[in-house]
């Protein structure tokens, strides 16, 4: 979806300017439906089901909303109209959608936001006013950019780079590399040069084709956070949005689907929460699919009266069908998950899982694509470790259905992170530590012995706590800064990569990327520059352990969103219930030190599947061991070790002067050795790398301006003569 709004046409305009004007209406992206024409055109591009795009106007003398189907004609509005364009997969029906924009004449927006699923509201007022309302997660992201006196907006920034001809931003490629989940180094800025994107939770308000960013997000503010009423009230709350974010999913679906898979899967491939969400999803019923209209039933006249009662007749066994049987959910696990599918209920009218074992295949490997032609992957909208990790995604999604439920982002919203530790001391609630301190000090126990586990451990992280809710922000940010030009890992050389470990790291405001290590120095410098002057900024109203949850469930929601272009298929639609804004806000009811407490997330699904009836789940549900895969990440590097070669013999990463190539390189060869050493972290820095640099291939490889029609071809490369530092 893009928009740009034209320079207006009300002043007297010489020819060639009306010639201007006239070329650049014809600009429109390709593969396009027009949802608005006139001043302020607006397309949705590519594969939209027709319930992802729904469209309100109120007029005046109207009494109430009127759904628009087709293009929409802005010429005829006036200051008084208002429009309401909901796209993606929005669970109010169309009486919700229409007293919401009723509503929304106001100036109020967030109760457009409150709906199940996953959508962008899109609402214009008047004639030079349109507002853009993105989600909480960031699944749904917005970005703009300036064009011809005004600003375009679309739902990815390649359209917009095209439509600009803009190049790679090396200094957010450096961010993104240095410290992946702090905001304060990202900024707006995308991975195109003059491309913005809109925060999560924020609006875009374009008035008079100037944009205006507003945060319409109130968590940190008076009277939001933990529910007053207690734990029992917010589980409640939990559950009913769950129950909703999937049955709204399993009720919309198509009803025709796919030829060669169901209507509706689910992943069973990563713990509880996957299996929590199948367990709801095979709990509702899906809808029949729409089937020919049956022939006129007439009594034949060669039927015979029974005599048994009067006016019965002799039945027809040719007119009698059985019941058609409950449609099947397919349920993809792959090789690498030893947990068993669970049985789903057998309630007469509802579907059953059809459970399927992927078997493993070298093509699910990481980096599995360097062993082919690395160019003929897709392109994604940013880079993401998905680009080298997301084959195994790419065979269950083929294995799955037409709607593909997934339990991705249920780490990031239920689990506590560790920086909450530091959150329990700011609110004088140090007893409260003990339990997860605790669960931390016998794990380590168990890997490295009572002295160090008992002892070590507990001290270690309570220090790094105790630190943390005693920092302030702009000092933590100057001392973040240092830490990278200086080389400083968050873990200090020698120490043992425990679980103990692994907290008090993430016991900081900005913690570095596992691929800072191997970024130059002049990429560090430019990185710690960005860090140092956002400190002189506002600081963050949440505390920090609230601060680094939400950023974490960002970076993971931008993720999921690269993974999603990587693996989804034409015509395919995969769910993740988490990222939900009504889920989000339900989650954020639950008090922090329920969050802390020794396996929470799969007590909390556990309540979840009994308040919709399943509580006949195994006692040891949710304590069977993670896989293993970086042994899976170091086989795919020996593979792909040639491939690998070719791709950093001359990479554009380091033209662009963003790593040491010597210390990449060494590091590959280290990775790919079955004997070699690798430190914690590193396996997941270098696919970071290997995605960047595969997506700046590909990135440099295409058409410019291949997006849209209408205009010329720029002659440019992805980093034409541009360098960090």
């Amino acid at each position: 979806m893009s928009q740009a709004r034209l320079p207006a046409a009300r002043r007297p305009l010489d020819q060639t300017v009306q010639e201007a004007l006239t070329a650049l209406a014809t600009v429109r992206p390709i593969a396009a439906t027009a949802l608005w024409t006139g001043p302020d055109p607006l397309w949705a591009v590519g594969d939209w089901r027709p319930e992802e795009v729904r469209q309100f106007v109120h007029r005046p003398g109207d009494r109430t909303p009127q759904q628009v189907t087709g293009t929409a004609d802005l010429g005829a509005d006036t200051e008084a109209t208002a429009r309401l364009l909901v796209l993606g997969h929005c669970g109010a029906g169309d009486q919700e959608l229409a007293a919401g924009l009723a509503a929304a004449r106001g100036g109020a927006v967030r109760h457009l936001t409150g709906w199940a699923g996953s959508y962008i509201a899109v609402l214009r007022l008047g004639t030079r006013s349109t507002l853009l309302v993105t989600d909480l997660a960031g699944l749904q992201p917005v970005f703009h950019t300036p064009w011809c006196g005004g600003t375009a907006y679309a739902t990815a920034g390649l359209p917009l780079a095209d439509l600009v001809g803009a190049g790679v931003d090396t200094g957010h490629l450096a961010a993104a590399l240095a410290c992946p989940e702090s905001t304060e180094a990202l900024g707006t800025s995308s991975p195109y040069t003059g491309v913005h994107r809109v925060p999560p939770g924020h609006t875009l308000a374009i008035r008079g084709g100037r944009p205006q960013v507003n945060g319409y997000d109130d968590e940190g503010t008076a009277g939001t956070g933990p529910s007053p009423d207690g734990e029992a009230a917010a589980v409640r709350e939990l559950t009913r949005s769950l129950l909703e974010a999937v049955r709204s999913r399993v009720r919309q679906a198509p009803g025709s689907p796919a030829a060669d898979r169901p209507r509706i899967g689910a992943d069973l491939s990563y713990g509880t929460a996957a299996t929590a969400v199948t367990l709801l999803a095979a709990a509702v019923p899906i809808s029949a699919a729409p089937a020919a209209a049956p022939p006129a039933l007439t009594v034949p006249a060669q039927l015979r009266r029974t005599g048994a009662t009067k006016g019965s007749w002799v039945r027809d066994e040719a007119l009698e069908e059985e019941p058609p049987a409950p449609e099947l959910l397919a349920a993809v696990t792959s090789h690498e998950s030893a947990r068993p599918a669970p049985e789903p209920p057998h309630d007469t009218g509802r579907p059953r899982l059809r459970h399927t074992v992927l078997p493993t295949d070298p093509s699910q490997l990481p980096y599995a694509e360097l062993t082919d032609d690395p160019l003929a992957g897709p392109l994604t909208d940013a880079p993401g470790r998905a680009l080298v990790t997301g084959g195994a995604a790419v065979a269950r999604l083929t294995a799955g259905g037409t709607d593909h439920l997934t339990g991705h982002g249920a780490r990031q919203v239920l689990d506590g992170h560790p920086a909450r530790l530091a959150d329990l001391l700011r609110d004088g609630r140090p007893r409260e530590l003990l339990p997860p301190v605790a669960a931390l000090a016998g794990a380590d126990r168990a890997l490295t012995g009572t002295l160090s586990g008992a002892l070590r451990t507990p001290v270690t992280v309570l220090r790094a706590a105790r630190k943390l809710a005693r920092a302030r922000w702009a000092e933590a940010l100057d001392d973040a800064a240092v830490q990278l030009t200086a080389r400083r890992g968050p873990m200090r050389p020698g120490v043992r990569p425990t679980m103990g470990a692994h907290s008090a790291a993430d016991l900081a405001w900005v913690v570095p990327g596992p691929a800072a290590r191997w970024l130059s120095d002049d990429a560090l410098a430019a990185v710690a520059l960005r860090l140092r002057l956002a400190a002189r900024g506002p600081e963050p109203l949440l505390a920090p352990g609230a601060h680094r949850a939400k950023l974490a469930l960002h970076h993971h929601a931008g993720n999921y969103r690269t993974l999603v272009q990587v693996a989804e298929r034409h015509g395919q639609r995969v769910h993740a219930p988490f990222f939900d804004n009504r889920v989000l806000r339900a989650a954020r009811l639950l008090p922090a030190d329920l969050r802390l407490q020794p396996g929470a997330r799969h007590a909390l699904l556990r309540t979840v599947l009994a308040g919709a009836g399943r509580a006949d789940l195994p006692p040891d549900w949710g304590r069977a061991p993670r896989p293993d895969r970086a042994a899976a990440a170091r086989l795919g590097l020996r593979r792909a070790g040639d491939g690998l070669a070719d791709l950093f013999r001359a990479p554009l990463l380091a033209e662009a002067g963003l790593i040491d190539l010597p210390a990449v390189r060494r590091a590959l060869g280290s990775a790919a050795d079955p004997y070699g050493e690798v430190p914690p972290g590193a396996l997941d820095g270098l696919a970071d790398l290997v995605a960047v640099e595969l997506w700046l291939r590909r990135f440099e490889a295409r058409r410019g301006g291949a997006c849209w029609t209408g205009l010329p071809v720029p002659q440019r490369r992805a980093l034409a003569g541009v360098r960090v530092g």
